[in-house]
């Protein structure tokens, strides 16, 4: 599971310049929140990444630690330095969100696009092309309408350029400046060796004046010393940190007064990232190159090892509020068998007898997110990943998506506002992702939006189309894939509703444009460049709320061509085109000037500055010399308006800084009549999250410095409407607007975990949108109401051990956990036998929440029984339990009905093929004794009618297999193959739970159609595609054993259900929209075996034999019966048939009938079983549990 990372912004910001010969120079910002990597130098431009593996694999990686991060979208629990890597940012845990980039410390310059177009500008210098070739806007200077105005008319900016002498080599630089009152900035100069792969000199400088000069201080932290790194505690700026390169020696030097002197430290280790405490300026924790993490409480001046085995990028500080102890560390660990723990402990002590794990058992290595209020981690079962997150440190809960999303890859994108937004590929995306949104707790998600595009990028990350307009709470912009095209959505309430965005009235011209939505719309790039730590394109600001400045095009998709650059000022309402060609764009004064730079390859000595939120533009000189520009800092701080602008005069020159002040452009400060109101609003409508927010924003008229960003000037609460509202997890929204349940869903299962006396909130299938502020209005109707909790007696009981597994060693402790599905559970009993003469009791349920801990003495099998029980009723479950032998897989291959007296084969199918001696212990019924075998298949048969029940165990070494099927014997009884409408196999994600609920499904629309009691029908989704189904019609008893029908009766059935399949009138609703016609396909010859393909050739011979029979009795009884397409099975004296086997899937496993949809208690037969071993089959084995796959579908 990747997780989309970001944080607060460093209080220092810091750039990484780097240039080559016969290139232009590529800038990355250390303040733009993204983490860098040393010691893998390479060459061009790099996007930070999390780690390089991909999480397509295993689907829930987390956020870097040490590293600052790009996507302001989600915060991390501190601010993270890291080492930049030679000319590329440092890989993190996670892809990453194109969202806008930092505060007013961001970097805006661009460096070329490509390395082709970079080929192209070398050539270009090669032949000494020094001359301006920044030309305006194409586009008249005052254009009629609402065209954007441009003023040729060249101005000249105050500015001053200062070069780092001596520095003409070096082809990396990092820069910090401070801001926020401090005049000083430090800068890193390097000379990167490629083919050597290490830096072979550096240079440090010192400016004191905004950068106006600068001081070279190679003599302070010594003349022979080479230096690579350079960091800024967060919380504290005046603490510098220079890391030296550890090819020559591994030291720190550390400044306490902004850089003026250092004093030196020598390490014993190679530090590969850092990680600074949120709130505690002299707390680092240091990753080394070994996979150590080190902790520090003297700002790096000693260190201790505080743990090995560390995951890269999986160390956290504890967040201040979530955890109580600010010293508390979260890391993944590995053990020495190679399995990933998820552990908590103190940053100076982390033995195994302080720390915690809050994680019963190992987790998916990788998978560790802590951020905000939540931890995530990931563990994957039988094939599939599943995700669990703890919300404020308590207990970790399974996240819950839609049943099936069957998630094959997810991204965390925010946990804001006690929220979690993430990025879902479900099984049959490829290319795009689908957007959720979960309630407070972080459990249950609901979707937002379908096929929301995503693309790779350099390192193979994930990048999502999505972006978050900053300063409008719940403002998102999105790209969805609609048919092979891709759109521009927009929303203002979190993913509630979305709309495309209505393209402007005219183009930068004058002339009018003609898009009439929804066939033609605006589009945006919501990607940021392949430099992070330039402009991106797109950008907005907290301190500028409804400013948004992007790149794009008009027309029916987005598209890659005739780009052009757009601003918004009314928050996404409406548009103007501004340029018709890309440019970086640097937010001035909170918004109030904004300052445009072309990104072009050719050398530039011109800029736009627009004081109006882009309605017009004057073009302005900030260079007398044509400039190489390699990036363009802002200066941090609320009252930006100093700038400085990195770049070359030629390929050959020194590192050329020009300083840029705006301030002599105003000549006064705002006054309050230089203001005017602007209400936030979508498309007219006020209420927006709740709530009517009136902003103060600068009269387009006026030219005056804002200084200080003032935020909304009201607020008020609206009345709550059902757009408020969103449905709850379980329900889908029709066309009507309402929210019902979805056919997975059962609602009554919220009152499972529910004790006679107590209450649950039953949901109305609405739930408010997480931060929306409406009150009163409808939303007492659409909030859930607490209910009464209906006493019950016990059901769904089950015992399992803590890990999962069967088996457990000899001598030591296992953790049995009861799990009961519904039942009031402060008045019960509950007793456990654990099978080796010892057994415990207890009076309620709540005391066995930790688990039941015992330890077995013996190797060998036991069963262990536990019985629930209260006043109402009671349950029981028995687990089988191996000690020193576990196991992972196992498949049970069995008829779904058979006749008595007629021999059944059963097979134990495991994969893979190659396992060695395998133990196969059979259990029948309530057999307490088994029968061991060493061959995979065994026949036996049934003298009675009723419902039984056969186990299989399979031992493999100390590998457990176990699986249980159920399988119906009756005197007679008759089938029919159905098929369904083509549409159906859309949505067939062909697994056993899928084939559950829609035979359920099935079965329901069935019995509607035909009013035949359901008693009589089984209905069994067959694996595979095109989907079918084979339809049970079976004799039914009451309890008294009266009232059995006859031949003639099931005849009787048959002849209806045929009659009203062939009128079609059998159909469902799968979802909105889509309903599913049943059909009578064509009869078989026999039950229907469940058995997987083993690559026997016996087993060829007899599945085509079978066949010649099946042929043959369908012969018979299709004369006898003259009822067209049904089977007909009856007990069979003398002669033992073979059952035709179906082709099914390895992975599944037929459904499970439960006991009283065909016949009741009463009635079931405990006959002595005739059991026999037959032919041996190849076996195998794969590490996933078939526990969950059932036997019959739940009718």
């Amino acid at each position: 599971m990747g997780k989309v990372a970001g944080w607060s912004l460093l209080a220092g910001t810091w750039l990484v310049l780097c240039s080559w010969r016969w290139s232009g120079a590529e800038i990355t910002c250390r303040a733009c929140r993204s983490p860098v990597q040393p010691h893998g130098p390479r060459q061009g431009s790099a996007v930070p990444v999390w780690p390089g593996r991909g999480r397509q694999e295993r689907g829930f990686p987390a956020e870097a630690a040490g590293k600052a991060t790009a996507a302001p979208t989600t915060r991390q629990p501190g601010p993270r330095a890291s080492p930049a890597r030679p000319g590329a940012p440092l890989q993190g845990a996670a892809p990453w969100l194109p969202a806008q980039l930092g505060e007013e410390g961001s970097p805006a310059g661009r460096a070329p696009r490509s390395r082709r177009r970079r080929s192209q500008v070398e050539g270009k210098r090669a032949q000494g092309v020094p001359a301006e070739r920044e030309a305006a806007a194409a586009s008249p200077e005052q254009p009629a309408g609402k065209a954007t105005r441009f003023r040729l008319e060249e101005l000249r900016l105050s500015s001053s350029t200062f070069a780092l002498t001596g520095d003409s080599a070096h082809n990396q630089a990092m820069v910090h400046w401070s801001g926020h009152n401090s005049s000083v900035i430090l800068i890193l100069t390097k000379l990167y060796d490629y083919n050597l792969g290490s830096i072979t000199e550096s240079s440090l400088w010192r400016s004191t004046d905004y950068g106006t000069t600068y001081e070279k201080l190679n003599d302070k932290v010594g003349l022979k010393t080479i230096l690579s790194y350079l960091y800024v505690c967060p919380t504290n700026k005046r603490k510098i940190m220079l890391l030296t390169d550890p090819e020559i020696e591994s030291s720190l030097l550390i400044s306490s007064d902004e850089g003026a002197t250092y004093q030196k430290y020598r390490l014993n280790f190679y530090i590969q990232s850092l990680l600074f405490h949120p709130k505690q300026e002299d707390w680092i924790l240091a990753y080394s190159q070994d996979q150590k993490l080190y902790s520090s409480v003297e700002f790096g001046r000693r260190w201790q090892l505080l743990q090995e085995n560390v995951a890269p990028n999986r160390f956290y500080w504890s967040v201040m509020g979530s955890s109580k102890e600010p010293d508390l560390v979260h890391l993944e660990a590995k053990t020495v068998d190679g399995h990933a723990q998820y552990i908590t402990c103190r940053m100076q002590n982390c033995t195994e007898a302080i720390r915690s794990k809050p994680f019963p058992g190992y987790i998916d290595p990788d998978s560790l997110i802590v951020q905000d209020d939540y931890v995530f981690v990931q563990l994957t079962s039988g094939g599939r990943p599943h995700y669990y997150v703890s919300y404020r440190r308590n207990a970790f809960a399974q996240m819950k998506l839609p049943k099936y999303s069957l998630p094959k890859d997810m991204h965390v994108i925010s946990t804001d506002e006690n929220q979690v937004f993430a990025a879902v590929q479900e099984w049959n995306q490829n290319e795009t992702y689908n957007l959720y949104i979960s309630d407070t707790r972080g459990v249950y998600f609901t979707l937002a939006l379908e096929n929301v595009k995503s693309s790779r990028g350099l390192e193979g990350n994930v990048m999502i189309d999505l972006y978050e307009v900053a300063g409008i709470k719940g403002m998102f912009l999105a790209n969805k894939k609609i048919d092979n095209q891709v759109k521009t959505f927009i929303t203002y309430n979190k993913g509630r509703d979305w709309r495309l965005l209505q393209a402007p009235d005219t183009d930068l011209r004058g002339n009018p444009v003609h898009c009439l939505l929804p066939y033609c719309s605006l589009h945006l790039h919501l990607k940021v460049s392949e430099n992070p730590y330039t402009s991106g394109n797109i950008a907005s600001r907290d301190t500028a709320p409804g400013i948004i400045v992007a790149s794009g095009n008009i027309g029916s998709e987005l598209s890659d061509s005739d780009i052009s650059m757009f601003v918004s000022s009314d928050a996404g309402n409406t548009w103007r085109q501004i340029f018709e060609e890309e440019h970086s764009v640097l937010f001035l004064d909170q918004g109030g000037v904004l300052v445009a730079m072309k990104h072009t390859s050719l050398p530039i000595r011109h800029l736009w500055l627009s004081f109006d939120e882009g309605r017009s533009w004057s073009k302005y000189s900030f260079t007398s010399i044509p400039l190489f520009v390699d990036g363009v800092l802002g200066e941090p701080g609320e009252e930006t308006l100093i700038m400085t602008v990195f770049g070359h005069f030629s390929h050959r020159s020194e590192w050329q800084l020009v300083k840029v002040d705006y301030r002599s452009i105003f000549d006064r400060r705002c006054a309050e009549e230089d203001y005017r109101p602007w209400q936030l609003h979508s498309q007219g409508e006020a209420c927006i999250m709740g709530a009517k927010r009136i902003y103060r924003k600068r009269k387009s008229e006026k030219k005056c410095m804002q200084g200080k960003y003032a935020r909304a000037m009201a607020s008020e609460p609206c009345v709550c409407t059902e757009a408020d509202f969103d449905c709850d997890y379980g329900y889908e929204r029709h066309s009507n607007g309402r929210c019902l349940p979805a056919f997975w869903y059962n609602p009554s299962s919220l009152s499972k975990d529910c004790s006679f006396g107590q209450s649950y909130l039953n949901s109305t299938g609405y739930r408010k949108v997480v931060s929306n502020n409406c009150t009163d209005g409808v939303r007492e109707q659409y909030t859930a109401k607490p209910q009464r909790c209906p006493g019950k007696a016990p059901r769904g009981l089950r015992i399992i051990t803590s890990d999962g597994k069967l088996t457990a060693e000899q001598g030591h402790n296992v953790t049995l956990m009861v799990q009961l599905e519904e039942g009031d559970v402060q008045r019960m009993i509950i007793q456990v036998d654990f099978g080796d003469g010892t057994a415990v009791s207890y009076a309620n349920l709540s005391s066995t929440e930790d688990g039941i801990k015992h330890v077995y003495q013996n190797v060998g099998i036991f069963r262990v029984t536990v019985q629930v029980e209260n006043s109402l009723g009671l349950d029981s479950a028995v687990l089988y339990l191996h000690v020193t032998c576990p196991l992972e897989h196992v498949h049970l291959s069995l008829p779904f009905v058979t006749t008595k007296n007629k021999e059944v084969n059963a097979t134990a199918v495991l994969w893979p093929n190659q396992v060695g001696t395998l133990t196969y212990i059979w259990w029948f019924g309530n057999n307490t004794e088994p029968l061991v075998t060493l061959e995979g298949s065994i026949a036996f048969t049934f003298s009675g009618e009723g419902m039984n029940t056969i186990t299989v165990q399979v031992s493999a070494g100390n590998t457990i297999l176990q699986d249980t099927k159920t399988i119906a014997v009756y005197e007679r009884f008759q089938s029919l193959r159905l098929s369904f409408s083509p549409n159906l196999d859309e949505y067939n994600p062909d697994i056993p739970e899928w084939r559950r609920d829609v035979g359920r499904v099935i079965k329901k629309a069935l019995v509607e159609a035909t009013s035949i009691s359901s008693k009589h029908i089984l209905v069994a989704v067959l694996p595979g595609l095109p989907t079918s189904a084979e339809l049970f019609i079976l004799p039914y008893q009451d309890a008294m054993g009266e009232n059995k029908r006859t031949a003639e009766d099931l005849d009787q059935i048959s002849e209806i259900l045929i009659h009203k399949l062939n009128q079609n009138v059998v159909q469902f609703e799968l979802k909105p929209g889509v309903r599913v016609l049943v059909h009578a396909a064509h009869l078989t010859a026999a039950p229907l075996v469940d058995l997987t393909p083993s690559h026997s050739g016996s087993a060829m011979l007899m599945l085509l034999s079978v066949v010649f029979v099946g042929l043959a009795v369908f012969v018979i009884y299709k004369f006898k019966r003259k009822i067209p397409g049904i089977n007909v099975y009856a007990q069979m004296q003398n002669e033992k048939d073979q059952e035709m086997v179906s082709p099914v899937s390895q992975r599944e496993s037929m459904p499970n009938v439960p006991q009283s949809e065909l016949m009741s208690p009463e009635q079931l037969v405990d006959d002595k079983l005739d059991t026999r071993p037959i032919g041996s089959i190849s076996i195998a084995a794969e590490p996933r549990s078939t526990k969950d796959i059932p036997t019959y579908v739940n009718v």
